[in-house]
């Protein structure tokens, strides 16, 4: 196992974060064990947000009740969460709010969520004079970031202003990509990788390790909701995998299949005008070829799908898509594929 330090922060955990997001789907109880278990199990940095519904209530539960890690062992747990607010009214809001439902007296790492635009000091907005008073009251301890715009990523990066930047990174990244992570090592800042298996994309969570493993000062946060998922990234504190030829050449294949335009499901694209899951929807016949095909073929997706022929095509949704997909038209494709794997003229 190897620690990873986050830059200037001087923060140093383990090389696997607990990514909290899908712990809303979880009940209170199941969410709190395994939030525990992942702590016993030697994770020590847990990632959450503002925008995830009852993820740092969970996260409250089980570590801040009296008596709790927080309590009496807060030193040795890092809470990284976000706000997705655009005022200083709602930056605030946001922060006692956080700081209620985790029961902590302050946040390790507060980040400006999905960030369209570098806030900075000065450019009228106030929000960023926000994370300063934020952190002259103590309420939080550094100052971060995350988007899935590279163009923002590397302002926030030569700005100066920011300690940690969270940024999509896995085996499928770009030469662009790993640019920023250059980037971000130069300037001494921590580097928070989100979407790891690309939103579900990777399978094979060995090759998603070894590929990690290679970048001494980034983080991946594994998103986990079941126990058989954390027992996997558990697994792999003592025992990591390495990056050996077979893997490579198996990281370049994947590589080349996903290249060009797909969908990564980062969900800047939503809401849809006509209600459509663009997210998932324009990814399926990826999905169906590398996730069991049963769980997408289920009535509840073969309705979702559907909604595809309501699309009016008023390019909403291009104008928010960091990758800048022409996402009618791969939802037009993805929907004629699914037709037919469900017709049966297409084998998955």
């Amino acid at each position: 196992m190897r620690n990873v330090t986050l830059g200037s922060t001087g923060i140093s955990v383990p090389q696997n974060g607990f990514g909290a997001l899908p712990i809303q789907r979880d009940s209170r109880e199941v969410a709190a064990d395994l939030l525990v278990k992942a702590y016993r199990g030697g994770m020590r940095f847990f990632d959450t947000a503002r925008a995830y519904s009852d993820s740092e209530e969970k996260i409250g539960l089980a570590f801040g009740q009296p008596g709790g890690l927080f309590a009496t062992g807060r030193s040795d747990i890092v809470i990284a969460t976000k706000t997705h607010a655009t005022t200083p009214e709602g930056f605030w809001e946001d922060l006692e709010t956080s700081l209620r439902l985790m029961n902590c007296s302050y946040i390790d790492i507060y980040q400006f969520h999905q960030m369209d635009t570098c806030w900075k000091p000065g450019d009228g907005s106030g929000m960023y004079e926000c994370m300063v008073e934020a952190k002259k009251q103590g309420k939080i301890r550094h100052i971060g970031g995350t988007t899935h715009k590279i163009g923002v990523a590397f302002e926030l990066v030569e700005s100066g202003l920011y300690e940690t930047l969270q940024y999509p990174f896995s085996y499928l990244a770009s030469d662009r990509d790993l640019e920023l992570y250059e980037a971000v090592k130069d300037h001494n800042m921590g580097f928070i990788c989100m979407k790891g298996l690309a939103g579900g994309l990777i399978n094979h969570s060995d090759a998603a390790m070894a590929f990690m493993t290679q970048f001494d000062n980034a983080l991946p946060i594994w998103g986990i909701q079941r126990e058989s998922e954390l027992n996997e990234w558990l697994g792999y504190m003592d025992h990591t995998p390495e990056m050996t030829p077979e893997i490579s050449s198996y990281i370049a294949r994947e590589k080349h299949e996903l290249s060009g335009n797909f969908c990564r499901g980062c969900g800047y694209c939503m809401p849809c005008t006509v209600g459509i899951t663009i997210n998932q929807c324009n990814r399926m016949s990826l999905m169906l070829r590398r996730a069991p095909s049963a769980s997408w073929l289920t009535q509840k997706w073969q309705d979702e799908m559907a909604k595809i022929d309501n699309c009016i095509e008023c390019g909403v949704c291009m104008t928010r898509c960091p990758y800048e997909l022409d996402i009618p038209k791969l939802l037009k494709e993805n929907l004629a594929d699914y037709r037919d794997v469900l017709a049966g003229r297409v084998s998955v």
